[in-house]
């Protein structure tokens, strides 16, 4: 096997927060795949950066009073130091407001410039006359001009899914003063994306992406690509256009940019040849890792940028879904909405890492932390079936052997099958199939249970005589511990260092697990992880919950918590809404519904189409729960709807009925019947 020359990367997280579980998927997993090549004995580098431009850090930083480069410091400085308590260990972690950003993003402008895929023109956009500067859709609020819904954001309603443009807005205002926004005019710098769609059309068909992902593109051809703009006007914090005074490079323009140039620091720094990566005819492999909702940017306008200026694109872009928590999407109000500290604080990094690599496949679909199962597993694989093996082994070996392991193997055929297994485990790996590479170490781990408690050391080493071939049989267990640790070295890599310190060896790499540990002495046996307890994942559930309740009152300050007193007292002093008679209630018809299928509404920001099974009969209804619930998650679940509310006509089809939630600012939360209740009985 000849060594590859392999660079990969993350998508840059925002320098505007804080790291959480979600975010903490696509780390985890790109650390895994870059920890496998690297043992597999390939020259490998993993970089990344905080993407650091744009309006919402330069407003962040005003607010705070600091400058924006004070901010993105702090923040960054937060970022590694939650990546390291997770194992994620880039080679280079740069920021994109750096020097070599700088450089690669003006040369590549310049190139694309200088081949004719820049355009200018006029566009009209809305402008804040008190902050001095034209707002982007997500700064401008108004009423819908469809359904009359307030509070709406400048793009789309969130009420009735309707798409229109800022100035169709009804009453608009500035999300940051709250001023009257103007129309104004300002020329803007559009780069050519047209003229590579045949380009495009190649790429996203030639396996750089996954066929989901290359069937959802195109989509963007049939309707049509469209030249994209990648200039902000000043104020704003970023990269200024080096032909064009007082325009900036929109951020997203040099955020990929931001791989580049993370690698051109590390390259600088250990003397590695940037251009054998990078340029066209480069034998060399790059990979992106990143989450389904920016393969935009990442699969069409990213290739066809490099491709525009005369640089290799990218071998792959692999996408992947998102986190939700015990069936539904990450909860503040739930405490499931868990920054990555607040983990750290109560929970061994580890356990996510091999609970993510568990369930984590090559394809795009949501992944469910569920804490039970969570639990469960990391309990069941890695305490009982794992580290018990070495648990099991290791004082016999002490006590019959004198801590060293028997001179000849007693099981060659076994450890070979142990050996050999690894072959198809590194398959998986490269695939990104973890999931399944997870599922046969642990059949192997039941394996080598399976022999240990055949052979019963325990019981033999009462027998007088059987000292040997007790040391024998523990000999082979902790061959087989190794080959286990071997394999799940790129995952739990903590825990590997500890078992590697145990068996006394130098390395635990991938070739590693060829020679078979004969006459070896081994180091004295101590725990090497304790189980999950679920107290302590309440004990992470409530710190969440208080986390946030105190980030949001420093972040909203007195006047909110004025706001807040105010409309308690309004609640207080009068009553929730007009009564209504018990003759008028008794004619609701609430029946227990099964969802039989949930499905996303397309174009619509709160909508989920459920198929409801009301005991013989089946409805249709659209329930504005998109934002807590994922549509797998809620397939099989029972719940609770109107029934004979009359059928409503809807711009996405027709909803026969209404399906009851609690919900409240933090999120919604769907009702639910008692257990063993059946799809179609009266709720009474």
């Amino acid at each position: 096997m000849s060594a590859r020359k392999i660079l990969v990367t993350s998508a840059l997280p925002y320098a505007n927060g804080s790291i959480h579980l979600g975010h903490l998927l696509e780390y985890i997993q790109t650390d895994i795949w870059v920890r496998f090549q690297k043992s597999r004995g390939h020259e490998c580098h993993y970089v990344c950066a905080d993407d650091a431009h744009g309006t919402a850090i330069m407003l962040r930083a005003e607010l705070e009073g600091v400058t924006a480069e004070q901010l993105i410091q702090r923040v960054s400085d937060e970022h590694q130091a939650d990546f390291a308590k997770f194992g994620v260990a880039f080679d280079n972690y740069h920021s994109t407001h750096s020097s070599e950003n700088r450089a690669h993003s003006e040369r590549i402008y310049l190139a694309l410039r200088d081949a004719g895929h820049i355009a200018t023109r006029d566009i009209e956009q809305m402008f804040d006359p008190v902050k001095g500067l034209f707002l982007a859709d997500r700064f401008i609020k108004g009423t819908c001009p469809k359904c009359k819904t307030e509070d709406q954001y400048g793009d789309n309603c969130e009420a009735c899914g309707a798409a229109y443009t800022p100035a169709e807005l009804i009453n608009p205002v500035s999300a940051i003063s709250g001023a009257t926004p103007e129309m104004r005019t300002s020329k803007h710098y559009f780069f050519k994306l047209p003229n590579f769609e045949d380009f495009l059309k190649e790429w996203t068909k030639s396996g750089r992406v996954q066929s989901q992902i290359s069937n959802k593109l195109q989509e963007w051809f049939e309707a049509g690509l469209a030249e994209w703009d990648i200039s902000r006007d000043a104020p704003y914090f970023g990269f200024e256009i080096p032909d064009a005074p007082g325009k900036y490079f929109y951020v997203w323009l040099d955020a990929p940019i931001g791989y580049l140039a993370s690698f051109q620091n590390l390259c600088e720094r250990e003397g590695l040849d940037f251009d054998s990566y990078w340029n066209a005819d480069s034998d060399a492999e790059v990979h992106h890792f990143i989450g389904k909702d920016i393969v935009y940017f990442h699969a069409l306008f990213w290739p066809a940028i490099l491709e525009g200026a005369g640089m290799r694109t990218p071998s792959s872009v692999n996408c992947h879904g998102f986190v939700t928590v015990n069936g539904a999407k990450m909860s503040k109000s739930r405490g499931t909405f868990i920054k990555a500290d607040t983990y750290a604080q109560f929970l061994n990094p580890e356990y996510l890492r091999y609970y993510f690599a568990a369930k984590l496949t090559a394809g795009v679909d949501d992944l469910d932390l569920n804490l039970d199962d969570f639990t469960a597993r990391v309990n069941s694989d890695l305490v009982g079936k794992v580290v018990n093996i070495a648990s099991r082994c290791a004082g016999f070996v002490k006590k019959f052997g004198d801590g060293k392991l028997s001179a000849e193997c007693a099981e060659p055929a076994l450890v070979n099958r142990f050996i050999a297994a690894g072959e198809g485990i590194a398959a998986d790996f490269e695939a990104r199939e973890f999931a399944r590479a997870m599922r046969k170490v642990m059949e192997l781990a039941d394996e080598a249970n399976t022999y240990i408690a055949d052979k019963a050391p325990w019981a033999m080493a009462k027998e007088d005589g059987r000292e040997q071939e007790v040391l024998e049989v523990c000999s082979v267990g902790i061959n087989l511990f190794r080959q286990l640790m071997v394999y799940l070295a790129p995952v739990i890599p903590t825990l590997t260092d500890k078992a590697r310190e145990f068996l006394n060896v130098d390395s635990l790499d991938w070739a590693s697990r060829e020679v078979v540990l004969i006459g070896h002495a081994i180091n004295k046996f101590t725990p090497l992880l304790t189980r999950v307890e679920p107290a302590l994942i309440d004990k992470m559930l409530e710190a969440s919950r208080e986390v946030l309740v105190e980030e949001q009152k420093i972040k909203d300050g007195s006047a909110k918590a004025e706001a807040t007193a105010a409309a308690q007292s309004a609640l207080e002093a009068d009553p929730i809404a007009d009564e209504i008679d018990f003759d008028t209630f008794m004619k609701t018809d609430l029946r227990v519904a099964k969802i039989v299928k949930a499905e996303h509404v397309e174009k619509a920001a709160k909508l989920l189409k459920l198929t409801l099974d009301i005991g013989g009969e089946t409805r249709t209804v659209f329930s504005g729960i998109k934002s807590a619930y994922a549509p797998e998650a809620l397939e099989g679940r029972m719940t609770v709807m109107v029934a004979n509310l009359a059928p409503r006509k809807m711009r996405f089809g027709m909803s026969e009925g209404m399906v009851l939630a609690a919900g409240d600012d933090e999120g919604i939360y769907l009702l639910e019947p008692h257990t063993g209740a059946k799809p179609g009985q009266r709720v009474t």
